[in-house]
C-alpha cells in the first residue's frame, strides 16, 4: 500500500462492497478509508463484512487468538497475526481472521511496507456456515497458493473444519477418539473441538499444553532454532 495515502483523494472513488478491482486499486482505496475496519479483495471481489456480532464471531475469534497466541509465546520462530491484510497475487487480498507463519523458512515474508506477501502456512477464518464465502472462494484461493493449512469454524454449523494440503489439494484432518484435531505442520498445535465448540477454553489450552509436551513438539521447535 502506498504510504503517502492518507487523507481523500477526489481522484479515487472510495471502496464499496461488490467493487470488481485490481490489487493496486484495492489496497490504494483501502488505505484512504480510515473508517473501514475490514474488506477483503477474493478473486477481484470487494468484500467488506456488516458489523461483526459478540457471540457469533467476536467471542470466538477471541477464543482462537488465545489458543495461538499461547503456541506462540512457547514456539520461537513462530508469529501470529490478528486481521492482517495478506498479499497473495493481483486479484486476492484476504484479510483473515487469524494466521501463524513460519518466520525463517517459511512461504511467506513481510513487506517493506509490513503486510504479509505469500501463503502463511496456517489461516483461521470465523465463517457463519457453509454457504459462507470462506468455504468457497476463499478455500479455492488458499489451496490454489499453496496455504498449508486452512481452518473454518462455522459457528451456526457448531463445525470446525480443518483442512490440510495434499499433492495440492485440501483434504479434512482426522479428529482422534478424544475429539482432538492435531496440525501437521505446526507439531504440538492441538485442538480439543468439543471444548472450543462448548466455550471450554480452559480445556482447549489444557490440550495444548499436551501436544506441547510432546516429542514432535521439541523436534520442531529446535528445527526452527537452527
Amino acid at each position: 500500500m502506498s504510504s503517502n495515502l492518507t487523507t481523500f483523494d477526489k481522484n479515487i472513488p472510495p471502496l464499496e462492497n461488490g467493487d470488481r478491482l485490481t490489487a493496486f486499486e484495492f489496497e490504494d482505496r483501502y488505505q484512504l478509508m480510515s473508517n473501514v475496519k475490514k474488506a477483503e479483495l477474493i478473486e477481484g471481489l470487494v468484500y467488506m463484512p456488516a458489523a461483526l456480532r459478540f457471540r457469533q464471531h467476536g467471542k470466538p475469534h477471541a477464543h482462537i487468538i488465545g489458543w495461538l497466541a499461547q503456541y506462540e509465546a512457547a514456539t520461537s520462530g513462530v508469529e501470529l497475526a490478528d486481521n492482517a491484510t495478506v498479499r497473495l497475487d493481483e486479484k486476492n487480498v484476504p484479510q483473515p481472521d487469524a494466521l501463524l507463519r513460519i518466520d525463517k523458512g517459511g512461504k511467506s515474508i513481510i513487506s517493506e511496507d509490513d503486510y504479509v506477501e505469500g501463503a502463511p502456512e496456517l489461516i483461521i477464518e470465523i465463517a457463519a456456515s457453509t454457504v459462507s464465502i470462506d468455504l468457497h472462494d476463499k478455500l479455492k484461493v488458499y489451496e490454489r497458493h499453496q496455504v498449508q493449512e486452512y481452518l473454518v469454524w462455522r459457528v451456526y454449523d457448531n463445525q470446525i473444519d480443518w483442512f490440510s494440503l495434499k499433492e495440492g489439494q485440501y483434504t479434512k484432518l482426522k479428529i482422534d477418539k478424544n475429539g482432538v484435531i492435531k496440525s501437521e505442520v505446526y507439531r504440538g498445535l492441538w485442538l480439543d473441538v468439543p471444548a472450543l465448540l462448548t466455550g471450554n477454553l480452559l480445556g482447549v489450552l489444557e490440550v495444548l499444553q499436551q501436544g506441547m509436551k510432546t516429542k514432535e513438539y521439541e523436534d520442531f521447535r529446535k528445527k526452527l532454532l537452527t
